[in-house]
């Protein structure tokens, strides 16, 4: 017979529930009203829960748009690669193995959220931003993985570079509808990265 579910991971789960019910149903009044015209006490309203507990999620409405779960996801997956992979092919079968696995609901709303950011260019500032921060900690899990000091130039190019073969092929694939998978289209990009853009 299996145990019981600890508590706190049931706890994480009801966060992780409300976190998603929060951005569906901001995503849903994005589109049905605008981002502009939709303020966080009618997100909080749609989601059954007050503005207090919003802001404990997400700290300004922006963030709904911005924030996402997929780099813990990506950093499980680097860790299961080859250590003797070179530091771009880890890079690119992580993602490619986190991103085939995501659901189609969540490819879905990876659309719509990306959609908004290259609309609004306040968000797509806070998308910046957000990219830094995971090149930072893309980087930190590099440098580890070679036994490199933190900050080593070789991890924050390759991580930068990964990050920034991501983004347009991310934007790509929001301005055509999202016609093809998104795990698919990043690994082309990804593809030419490793092969140091020769076609």
């Amino acid at each position: 017979m299996s145990s019981p579910p600890r508590p706190e991971g049931l706890r994480e789960r009801k966060k992780a529930r409300t976190r998603r019910n929060i951005q569906e149903q901001a995503l849903r009044l994005f589109a049905e009203q605008g981002y502009d015209e939709t303020t966080v006490e009618q997100i909080a309203e749609a989601a059954e829960i007050s503005a207090s507990t919003f802001f404990r999620y997400f700290p300004t409405k922006e963030d709904v748009v911005v924030q996402d779960d997929h780099t813990p996801l990506l950093m499980t997956e680097l860790a299961t690669q080859p250590s003797d992979l070179a530091p771009v092919p880890a890079l690119r079968a992580a993602v490619h193995t986190a991103f085939t696995r995501l659901a189609p609901e969540e490819e879905a709303q990876i659309l719509a959220m990306t959609r908004l950011q290259l609309r609004h260019a306040a968000l797509r500032a806070r998308a910046v931003d957000s990219m830094i921060c995971t090149i930072d900690t893309l980087a930190e899990a590099l440098a580890g993985r070679l036994g490199r000091r933190s900050g080593d130039p070789l991890s924050r190019t390759a991580a930068g570079a990964v990050v920034g073969a991501i983004l347009p092929a991310l934007f790509g694939w929001a301005e055509s509808g999202g016609v093809t998978r998104l795990a698919d289209t990043i690994d082309e990009a990804l593809a030419l990265l490793e092969t140091g853009l020769r076609v």
